[in-house]
């Protein structure tokens, strides 16, 4: 019976929930096991025939994981009945050597990375596909002009092309900060009961590198029991930034899509999709508040691996547990939401006559800066400028009138600048710097890691073959 809504496959792709589903999970332990056997036999500690029949028979359609919850339910040791489960499959020459010289740490740490290299795989597919979508719409709408917005108030003129560009460049960073930490977190440990490697004997170091290699890992750096948590509360930390930036662009479509505002709107299935069970005419930004939603718990796990760190001695069972919901909720949780932003933005609906209403709401008080260093550049004191410009901008507001207007009207401002001047240097179009140069940068940069990834992925694909 499902109970969590994970269980329920309503979040989350179906590649990311079969990674850290219990029949993937069981596989990845059978894995370890039996690159180990591998490892023992390639330096003599195992007959060579032993070991294949292990390697065989180390698989769910012999180890089946009905029978090691039977196991489990009887011993109250999972990782124990895996092994037992495993035996019972072997031949008595062979299943004597099935865990020897292990932990179960060194299987079950082994194994999480294992899933953590599938599903950082489909992470970072993901973000290369965002990278991707935002490189489009950044072409798009780079000289598409909008109000720019700090504490909530219009403060000056951008595009739709530079805020995306923003997100597209933060994206990149995202893709490189989890490439970096791969380099850490993808790491196994087979050292046995408290990282001496006593247990398996004088070859202890060549058989964790054979059995790694076999399972394309590299051994962890210094390890007790376990793998040191704070490469854990690393990959947790990572993936939540991640979702960070996920919550930061979609929070940003949700008050763009304000009924006020209208710039930008998140896309909505107008034949069919609902958008209140009371209001019919509703088209709530539904997606976005999901992503918001998520990131809000994925932060919520960073607690328990931060905690996990500290562990008494050289290891305790206090990460164990909330370890079995942490890893596997923030790799499903940060899937749905890259899949929910690539909707958004691949089905973007921008409205630019929108944007150029309310670039005009405030009479053009949005480029009052380029009054004051006209003034500057003329000769007048910055200070001096600055309050005669704010002067002029509070009596528009407060007498109701356009800006250009009022300063036509200041003599102070008319010393300066004549009144024919001041439509010319109140144009929106005239005052957006160098947005464009700005933008031609970052999607310069994107291309590039865009063309690179792309032959990666040739690369592999040829290899495959």
């Amino acid at each position: 019976m499902a109970i969590l809504p994970i269980d329920t496959g309503r979040y989350g792709s179906v590649e990311m929930r079969r990674i850290f589903d219990e029949e993937s999970r069981l596989q990845k332990i059978l894995d370890v096991e039996a690159a180990v056997a591998y490892a023992h036999s390639q330096v003599g500690n195992i007959a060579k025939d032993a070991a294949e029949e292990v390697i065989r028979k180390a698989n769910t359609r012999h180890v089946k994981v009905e029978r090691c919850k039977e196991i489990d339910k009887e011993i109250d040791h999972d990782l124990m009945a895996v092994v037992r489960a495993l035996s019972e499959v072997c031949s008595p020459s062979a299943a004597r050597w099935v865990h020897f010289g292990l932990t179960s740490a060194d299987v079950e740490d082994t194994a999480y990375a294992l899933q953590f290299k599938e599903a950082l795989g489909l992470v970072e597919s993901g973000l290369i596909d965002l990278e991707r979508i935002l490189y489009g719409l950044v072409e798009k709408y780079r000289e598409t002009m909008m109000a720019g917005r700090t504490h909530g108030q219009h403060m000056a003129v951008i595009t739709l092309g530079l805020k995306l560009a923003v997100w597209m460049r933060e994206i990149s960073r995202q893709i490189q900060r989890l490439r970096q930490t791969r380099e850490r977190v993808l790491v196994g440990k087979i050292m046995g009961a408290v990282g001496t490697g006593a247990g398996l004997g004088e070859h202890a170091i060549e058989i964790q590198r054979i059995a790694l290699e076999r399972l394309g890992l590299k051994p962890a750096d210094m390890v007790t029991q376990v793998i040191q948590r704070d490469i854990h509360a690393e990959l947790l930390s990572t993936l939540s930034l991640i979702g960070c930036s996920l919550e930061k662009f979609a929070l940003e479509v949700r008050n763009l899509q304000r009924t006020e505002i209208m710039e930008i709107m998140e896309p909505f299935k107008f034949e069919r999709q609902v958008g209140s069970s009371a209001m019919p005419s509703k088209r709530n930004p539904v997606k976005s508040e999901r992503v918001c939603s998520l990131a809000r718990l994925m932060r919520g796990l960073l607690i328990p691996a931060y905690e996990n760190i500290a562990l008494w001695h050289e290891r305790d069972l206090t990460n164990s547990a909330n370890e079995r919901f942490t890893f596997a909720m923030a790799f499903i949780l940060l899937d749905e939401m890259i899949l929910d932003m690539k909707s958004i933005l691949s089905g973007l609906l921008v409205f630019p006559e929108n944007m150029e209403k309310n670039l005009e709401i405030t009479g053009g008080l949005l480029v009052s800066e380029n009054i004051v260093r006209v003034m500057v550049e003329r000769g007048v004191a910055r200070q001096e400028a600055h309050e005669i410009v704010r002067r002029c901008s509070m009596r528009a507001v407060r007498e109701r009138k356009h800006f250009s207007e009022v300063l036509c009207q200041d003599p102070d401002v008319s010393s300066v600048i004549k009144p024919g001047e001041v439509n010319e240097l109140l144009d929106y179009s005239r005052y957006l710097g160098v947005a464009q140069k700005l933008i031609d940068n970052a999607l310069a940069l994107s291309r590039a890691e865009l063309e690179t990834y792309q032959l990666s992925i040739q690369d592999k694909e040829s290899r495959g073959r």
